[in-house]
């Protein structure tokens, strides 16, 4: 009963009180009426007045706590005026400053340290790729070289590195390739084989992500980094459905392009358009020396790429993208001691045990440029996964070096390929707008002797082709040779970490030994290979 009540009640017992008349009752009997009336009254008095203590008692703890939580949000807001204040005198900042503690994370297994608001982080991050393989390589002459291919085993790709980024739009790698098929030789070394890599830095770039016009993702960024350049270059090769990419876009990003490649560009990109371009310079390890002799000092070359793509039709399992693509040699290297300057298209034949070369155009004298104009399509499916690209190139040969062949037409070559790959066990290549290309599979049921998981299992082939010949007859021509292969792969996802391939080719190489002689010194050759495959 609240207090109003209750002040009611002893209105309306005081009331009766006034009025009641006179009755016949004895003077004692009344007396004693009136004693316990007020007893009652006098009891309810009592309890009002408890209750309306007890209503000022909670009307002033209530006015406390709100004074306090006041105060407390006004301090609060003058903290937070501070460090800003603080941190913009100090450096320009996006957001608070940063915490000085951090936490350690793992996403895909990479070790990761952020400070507590995620926008400093740095991770550690690492891929291997070991091949071993063999070749049943028959020479179709004895003038055919090379006359024979050496089995065994190359580590493809042994990487290690940071990547990470400052105050959230400042992304950051520095990545070294221990790998390659160098095998010993140092590429630009008298004696070299042909085809022979080296390890280097692979990557060494700042990028800022900051800007976001147009609704869409943008990338300012320059340093050494591998270009997303070509569908299939665009992919990871921990992503990639072979052990090797297609020839054809092999030569095609071998000349402005590729990765371990200087070059400052940007790129643009939401999750159905992208659209990129950039300014490129030489591969690291590149003679930078004007003077030198043993290898001659060259100059830098530098050239530029673009690049349209996206997936104009897409849903939850299924996509279909389509893209252009531009290369620009823009200026070969030049030897600074004989004075020539060249350009040679070559590659080895889409494995890496050895690294000769079967096709090669050899040195094209006279190079003042180079174009490489190129279409990609591709297609998803649930776990159906269909892609293919084509290349069309040009090598102008009008550069002023006093050397022959003077004024010799521009040489055209081209290639592509034609891929197609399934899951057997269900899971899809998904889509990624960042690179327009397809990332690789992860298990719905890793590998595990325990829970009984079998990880992703995938099939997959290939056909490609390069040709490298043009005006053959002609004294000015090049018989670089006509390669074609099949391959076949079967492809084991145990996690989404480790990965193992089983690659078989089948390749023929059509080659004469020179533009005017027409004596075969072509080949033929299987091989198979199997790779291990760890990444994080």
């Amino acid at each position: 009963m609240d207090a109003t009540r209750l002040t009611a009640v002893a209105l309306g017992i005081t009331g009766a009180l006034a009025a009641s008349p006179a009755r016949s009752e004895s003077a004692s009997s009344r007396d004693a009426e009136i004693a316990l009336l007020k007893q009652q009254l006098h009891m309810l008095e009592q309890k009002l007045d408890r209750l309306q203590k007890q209503t000022n008692a909670n009307t002033q703890a209530a006015a406390d706590a709100n004074a306090k939580a006041a105060k407390a949000n006004a301090k609060a807001a003058d903290a937070k005026a501070s460090s800003v204040t603080n941190a913009n005198a100090a450096i320009p900042v996006k957001g608070p400053s940063a915490s000085t503690g951090g936490i350690l994370t793992m996403p895909n297994n990479r070790p990761t340290f952020c400070t507590a608001d995620e926008q400093n982080c740095v991770g550690i991050t690492s891929r291997v790729h070991w091949d071993v393989g063999g070749y049943d390589y028959r020479p179709n002459t004895a003038a055919t070289v090379p006359q024979k291919l050496d089995s065994g085993q190359n580590v493809r790709r042994a990487r290690i590195g940071v990547a990470g980024k400052f105050l959230s739009d400042w992304n950051f790698a520095l990545i070294y390739d221990f790998g390659g098929s160098s095998d010993g030789f140092a590429g630009t070394a008298p004696g070299s084989l042909p085809g022979g890599g080296v390890s280097g830095i692979e990557n060494a770039y700042l990028s800022y992500t900051g800007l976001k016009p147009f609704g869409g993702k943008m990338a300012i960024e320059g340093g050494i980094m591998d270009l997303p350049y070509t569908l299939d270059e665009a992919t990871s090769s921990n992503d990639i459905l072979f052990m090797e990419r297609a020839s054809a876009g092999v030569i095609a990003t071998n000349i402005a392009a590729g990765d371990f490649r200087s070059a400052v560009g940007t790129r643009w990109y939401n999750d159905v358009f992208w659209a990129g371009g950039y300014i490129t310079g030489p591969s690291t390890g590149a003679i930078h020396s004007a003077s030198s002799l043993a290898p001659n000092g060259t100059s830098e070359q530098y050239g530029a790429v673009a690049r349209i793509a996206g997936q104009i039709v897409n849903g939850k399992d299924y996509s279909l993208h389509l893209g252009g693509d531009a290369q620009w040699l823009i200026q070969p290297p030049r030897n600074l001691i004989t004075g020539a300057q060249t350009v040679t298209l070559s590659d080895r034949p889409e494995l890496r045990i050895d690294p000769t070369t079967l096709v090669s155009t050899g040195a094209i004298a006279n190079a003042s440029g180079a174009q490489v104009y190129s279409v990609e399509a591709a297609a998803m499916y649930g776990p159906l996964i269909l892609q293919g690209e084509y290349f069309w190139f040009n090598v102008d040969r009008s550069a002023n070096t006093g050397l022959p062949p003077v004024g010799a037409p521009s040489l055209k070559f081209q290639g592509g390929y034609a891929q197609a790959g399934y899951v057997l066990t269900g899971e899809t290549h998904a889509y990624n707008p960042a690179s327009a290309s397809y990332s690789g599979i992860k298990p719905a049921h890793p590998f595990s002797l325990d829970g009984g998981g079998w990880g992703a299992w995938e099939i997959a082939g290939r056909v490609s082709t390069i040709d490298l010949n043009n005006q053959l007859g002609a004294a000015t021509g090049i018989a670089g040779g006509r390669q074609t292969v099949y391959t076949a792969a079967l492809n084991w996802y145990v996690n989404g970490n480790v990965r193992f391939m089983l690659d078989y080719l089948h390749g023929n190489v059509a080659r004469q030994a020179t533009p005017m002689s027409a004596a075969d010194v072509g080949s033929k050759f299987d091989a198979v290979a199997m790779r291990t495959q760890f990444a994080f």
